[in-house]
């Protein structure tokens, strides 16, 4: 008797189906890996003539030869000064902002299921922001102080955010609306600090909470870098985790997901990143919550696209930065005034869409 003779009749139709099913979603999965890739390939090249755009930009007047020559260790005195204590500084530090903020909020809208819930509506920027006005104006703190001190306030408002929010589990919805009251009272605590303050502490904090590079130094973009070194690949290697917490607590639980330590944790991350990059910068508005939504409509997947995120982050940062600098000549605008130019109508537009989803809960 033939081997095909032993085969249960119907048993060849019952396998193909499901052989077929499983070969489309290891073909989905390939398409959506390698869309992903080619997406990342394309924003890195992007932000690479962005930066190199950026460095021959200014009363310098420096061209691509000058500052090629010029970080390869060839270049003058005078190139030497400008690129390297003046423009390089600042640069890094608009890309590592840009991709701490943009990542936080990436994961922010991953454990909450919420396009809205991102560093700047939930309260942690805000909070952030009031830890540094304390630091700076009250305390005269700097560098490395400052920013332990800024991550320091901003987790303890995130527990108080998190603790708040939590009924059974935690919903996107009460987060939010956690998060907006928490915002208010930190906003308050800033009014408060600068109406106690000097003019001249005033004037500097201001400019600070609007968000600018202006003070960008060599030792501020250590500390940021050393908090980026251990953040930022703490983050990614997180995604998988953020994937099924957005399927839902019971569905990631029967993953293998332990759902609290995996929220937990990601929050935690989440608010380093944003501190790491306020304590830098100053509280940039919009950029956390528009990044991490447009990579995943290049990304074209339901993932959290984290590597994405950060690139739009600090490409969309580095832009913002030289529109700031250099697009009405003699003024030089704090980065925020432009990210919140931007960022406002898309989050109105936004909202619309959200409401119109249903998805604000």
């Amino acid at each position: 008797m033939s081997a095909a003779a032993n085969v249960p009749e119907g048993a060849g139709t019952a396998a193909g189906p499901g052989a077929s099913t499983v070969s489309r979603v290891r073909a989905t999965r390939v398409a959506r890996r390698a869309r992903s890739v080619r997406v990342a390939v394309v924003l890195a090249v992007l932000l690479v003539l962005a930066c190199a755009t950026s460095l021959c930009l200014g009363d310098a007047g420096l061209s691509p030869a000058d500052v090629a020559r010029t970080l390869v260790g060839q270049g003058d005195a005078l190139t030497d000064f400008v690129v390297f204590d003046l423009s390089l500084p600042r640069l890094l530090t608009a890309v590592l902002v840009g991709a701490c903020l943009a990542l936080s909020g990436a994961i922010f809208q991953s454990v909450v299921r919420n396009p809205l819930a991102s560093p700047d509506i939930v309260g942690i920027t805000a909070s952030a922001s009031a830890a540094g006005v304390i630091g700076i104006v009250l305390l005269g703190l700097s560098g490395l102080v400052l920013s332990g001190f800024v991550l320091a306030g901003t987790v303890c408002a995130a527990v108080v955010i998190y603790l708040l929010a939590w009924r059974s589990g935690l919903s996107g919805y009460r987060f939010v609306l956690v998060g907006i009251g928490v915002a208010a009272i930190a906003s308050a605590v800033v009014s408060y600090v600068l109406t106690r303050s000097s003019l001249t502490d005033s004037r500097d904090a201001l400019v600070w909470l609007t968000g600018s590079l202006n003070g960008a130094t060599s030792e501020k973009l250590a500390v940021l870098a050393l908090g980026a070194a251990v953040l930022v690949p703490l983050a990614l290697a997180q995604a998988g985790a953020l994937e099924q917490l957005e399927l839902g607590d019971d569905t990631a639980a029967a993953l293998g997901t332990r759902v609290e330590r995996g929220r937990a944790l990601a929050v935690l991350t989440g608010v380093a990143l944003a501190a790491i990059a306020v304590a830098a910068a100053g509280p940039i508005v919009f950029v956390a919550l528009c990044c991490g939504q447009i990579a995943r409509r290049l990304v074209r997947s339901g993932a959290p696209a984290l590597v994405a995120s950060a690139l739009v982050g600090a490409l969309l940062l580095v832009v913002a930065d030289d529109l700031a600098q250099y697009a009405v000549p003699g003024t030089d605008y704090p980065v925020g005034v432009v990210t919140g130019i931007v960022g406002a109508p898309y989050l109105l537009w936004l909202l619309t869409r959200t409401n119109r989803a249903g998805q604000g809960g």
